[in-house]
C-alpha cells in the first residue's frame, strides 16, 4: 500500500527506525517518496546525481540480508556531497570535465552502508568545495530550504538542503573552512564536524587535504551521534586518519563567549544580532560559568587560511587540472584557486606561518582545556541575487566565525537556536579541542532546547508523569553497540550509579554476548548501572524489542529507590559465567579486551 501521504516532511532516524520496527512502512516506500519529492524540488538544484531506483535498488535488496536490530542505520536514506565517492556513481566535485566514476566507496560511505544506510544521491556543491554560499556550481544555484530567495550556504549546499527538504534523513558534507556548519545554520539543522582525522577522508576530492573533514547534517544532536558512531574509524589507508575514540557526551566546566562586539551583516543583520543576544541569554540560564575572551585572536588566526601560503595547498591539488582544462572551472572558483599560486607565497613564508599557527594551537589548547567557545555560526545571510553582485565579499563574510576551526585543530557543531525571523534560521557553533568532542555533544543536547523544534519530537520532559527512569547494565550503556536504541526512543542519560548489594551479573552466551542481572539471596554484589530517563510514550515500544532471556523488572538501587531496569531470567544464569566480581559490564569489558 502506498503510504507516501503518511510520511512526515522531515525524515528523522528515530521515526524511520520506529516505523521499520513496527512494519508500518518499508524502505521502498521511503525511497519512492524521496524520488517524488526530488522531482517536485527540481528547481532548487539540490542534486547532481538525483535519487533514482536504478542505483539505489541494490542497497534496498541488501536490507533483507541484515538485521534491523544490529544495524543502527538500517534503511536510513542519506545524501552524499558530490566530492565524496560512491562506487559506480560519478563524482564531479561540481565540475563536469573533472568527473570520474570510482570503483569503490569512500571509507566513510562504506562504513555507513555497512551500518545499513541507503545512499540516495550525490548532492550539488560549490565547485571543488570552494565557497560558503551555494551559488558556485554549473549545476545551478542551490536554493535555501526554507526561504527560496536566500542562499543555501556552501560548499555543502545540496547536502544540507536535501535534509531540510525531506529528501534524506541525514547527509554527508565536507568542511575545510566552515562548509559543514554554515549550510546547517542557514537551513535549521545540526552540522557536526569531528576532530581532524576522526573520520577518514579516503575517497574525498581534496580541497586542502591537511584540513579537510567529512561532516554530517542531521535534525538533532542525538541523530548526529548515531551517524558519528557508524562513520568514525581509523583508516590505515588514509594518511590523515587518527584513532580518536567515540565521544561520550558531557558538559564542559565553562563556556567562553566573545568579548569584542561581533560583526553582523546582510539584509537581516539586526535580526541576526537579536537572535545572538537571545542565545547568549539562554546560555546564561544553564548555570555553567561564563567568561568573555578575546575573539580577535580567532579572527587573526583565521586570516592565515586565505591570506597566506596555506591556500597554496588547494592549488597544489587542483592547479594541474585547472591549467590543463582552460574554461572548465567556474570563473570565481578559478580566481580563488589561482590565488594559491602567488609568487609571494614562498617556502620561508610558509614556515613562518606554520610557526605562528603552532603557537596559536598551544594557546587555544590551554584556553579551552575545560571549556568550549561559542559564536554565531554566521553573522548574517544574503539573497542569491546579492551574492551574484559581489561574490567575493559576501562569501568572505560568511566565513568570519568558521575559518579558524580546522587550522586550530578544533571540533565543532552548529546548533539551531530560535529563528531570527519567520523561516530565517539562526545557528550558534560550539568549538572545543580535538580531545573534547564530548563537550560539544553534551552542550549541543542542552542548546537544542533553546529553540522551538522544527520537527515533531516526543517530549524529553523530566516531568515524572511523562517519563520513566530506567536502569541499564549492558549493551545499552554509553559507548556500547545498542546505546543508539535509547537515543532513538528519545531517552536521556542521567547518571552512573550502583544497584543495592542484592545482585549477581552473568556473561550470557548470546549473539551478541551480553550480561544478565539476577537478584539473589547469596553471593550478592552491588553492580554498576546507568540511570536513563525515557518518555512514557516511548517506554512500551522500547521494552517490546528486548529479547529473552532479558526483560524489564524492578531494580533496587544503592540509595534504596526502585526503578524499572534490565533483569535476566534465572534459568539463563545456570549455564553462564558469573562476572559479579568485576562490579559491572564496563569493567568486565575493559579487562577482557
Amino acid at each position: 500500500m502506498n503510504q507516501t501521504a503518511e510520511i512526515p516532511f522531515a525524515l528523522t532516524l528515530s521515526w524511520l527506525r520506529q516505523s521499520y520496527l513496527n512494519k508500518s512502512i518499508t524502505p521502498e516506500e521511503i525511497i519512492d517518496a524521496i524520488i517524488e519529492r526530488s522531482e517536485k524540488d527540481i528547481q532548487k538544484n539540490i542534486w547532481i546525481t538525483k535519487p533514482d531506483r536504478l542505483f539505489i535498488q541494490p542497497y534496498l535488496d541488501r536490507l533483507s540480508e541484515i538485521s534491523k536490530e544490529n544495524h543502527p542505520l538500517w534503511g536510513i536514506p542519506f545524501a552524499i556531497k558530490d566530492n565524496i565517492d560512491l562506487a559506480g556513481v560519478q563524482t564531479t566535485a561540481g565540475c563536469p570535465d573533472y568527473a570520474y566514476t570510482p570503483s569503490e566507496h569512500a571509507t566513510v560511505v562504506a562504513n555507513l552502508i555497512a551500518a545499513g544506510a541507503i545512499p540516495v544521491g550525490k548532492a550539488n556543491l560549490d565547485q571543488f568545495a570552494t565557497g560558503l554560499v551555494g551559488t558556485r556550481s554549473p549545476y545551478g544555484e542551490v536554493h535555501n530550504g526554507l526561504k527560496d530567495e536566500l542562499i543555501s550556504g556552501g560548499s555543502s549546499a545540496g547536502s544540507a538542503v536535501a535534509v531540510a527538504r525531506g529528501q534524506a534523513a541525514f547527509s554527508l558534507g565536507t568542511d575545510t573552512a566552515g562548509s559543514g556548519r554554515v549550510p546547517a545554520a542557514l537551513n535549521r539543522l545540526i552540522g557536526f564536524k569531528s576532530s581532524l582525522g576522526a573520520w577518514s577522508t579516503k575517497g574525498l576530492v581534496p580541497a586542502c587535504a591537511s584540513l579537510d573533514c567529512i561532516t554530517v547534517f542531521a535534525h538533532d544532536a542525538e541523530e548526529a551521534m548515531i551517524v558519528d558512531r557508524a562513520a568514525r574509524s581509523f583508516d590505515d589507508k588514509c594518511a590523515w586518519s587518527k584513532p580518536i575514540p567515540t565521544p561520550v557526551p558531557k558538559l564542559p566546566k565553562k563556556i567562553l563567549l566573545p568579548r569584542q562586539a561581533l560583526h553582523f551583516f546582510g539584509p537581516y543583520k539586526e535580526q541576526y544580532e537579536a537572535a545572538w543576544e537571545k542565545t547568549v541569554h539562554s546560555l546564561e540560564q544553564l548555570g555553567l560559568p561564563i567568561e568573555r575572551i578575546d575573539n580577535d585572536f580567532f579572527s587573526k588566526t583565521a586570516r592565515l587560511l586565505y591570506d597566506g601560503p596555506f591556500v597554496a595547498e588547494r592549488w597544489a591539488d587542483l592547479g594541474p587540472f585547472v591549467k590543463a582544462h582552460p574554461g572548465s572551472t567556474f570563473p570565481v572558483t578559478e580566481q580563488i584557486l589561482r590565488s594559491g599560486a602567488k609568487d609571494s607565497y614562498t617556502a620561508s613564508l610558509l614556515f613562518d606561518h606554520m610557526h605562528k599557527l603552532a603557537a596559536a594551537k598551544q594557546k587555544v589548547k590551554k584556553l579551552l582545556r575545560d571549556a568550549v567557545f561559542i559564536t554565531p555560526t554566521a553573522g548574517g545571510t544574503w539573497t542569491r541575487a546579492q551574492v551574484d553582485q559581489d561574490p567575493i565579499k559576501t562569501n568572505s563574510e560568511m566565513g568570519e566565525y568558521t575559518n579558524h576551526c580546522n587550522l586550530l585543530d578544533l571540533c565543532a557543531i552548529s546548533v539551531p537556536t530560535d529563528d531570527a525571523a519567520d523561516d530565517l534560521p539562526f545557528g550558534a557553533t560550539i568549538f572545543a579541542p580535538s580531545d573534547h568532542e564530548d563537550f560539544i555533544f553534551g552542550l549541543a543536547r542542552e542548546m537544542q532546547h533553546f529553540s522551538t523544534p522544527s520537527i515533531e519530537k516526543n517530549s524529553e520532559s523530566s516531568n515524572q508523569a511523562d517519563s520513566v527512569k530506567l536502569a541499564v547494565c549492558g549493551l545499552h550503556m554509553r559507548g556500547f553497540e545498542l546505546e543508539h536504541q535509547l537515543h532513538e526512543h528519545h531517552a536521556r542519560f542521567l547518571c552512573e550509579t550502583k544497584t543495592a548489594q542484592k545482585y549477581r551479573l552473568f556473561r550470557l552466551d548470546t549473539v551478541p554476548v551480553k550480561p544478565g542481572l539476577v537478584k539473589t539471596e547469596t553471593g550478592a554484589a552491588a553492580i554498576q548501572v546507568e540511570l536513563w530517563e525515557i518518555p512514557l510514550a516511548e517506554f512500551g515500544s522500547f521494552t517490546a524489542s528486548i529479547p529473552s532471556p532479558l526483560g524489564i523488572g524492578k531494580v533496587e538501587l544503592q540509595d534504596g529507590q526502585e526503578v524499572p531496569g534490565f533483569i535476566c531470567e534465572p534459568y539463563a544464569a545456570q549455564v553462564a559465567l558469573d562476572i559479579s566480581n568485576y562490579g559491572g559490564w564496563k569493567e568486565y569489558n575493559n579487562r577482557n579486551k
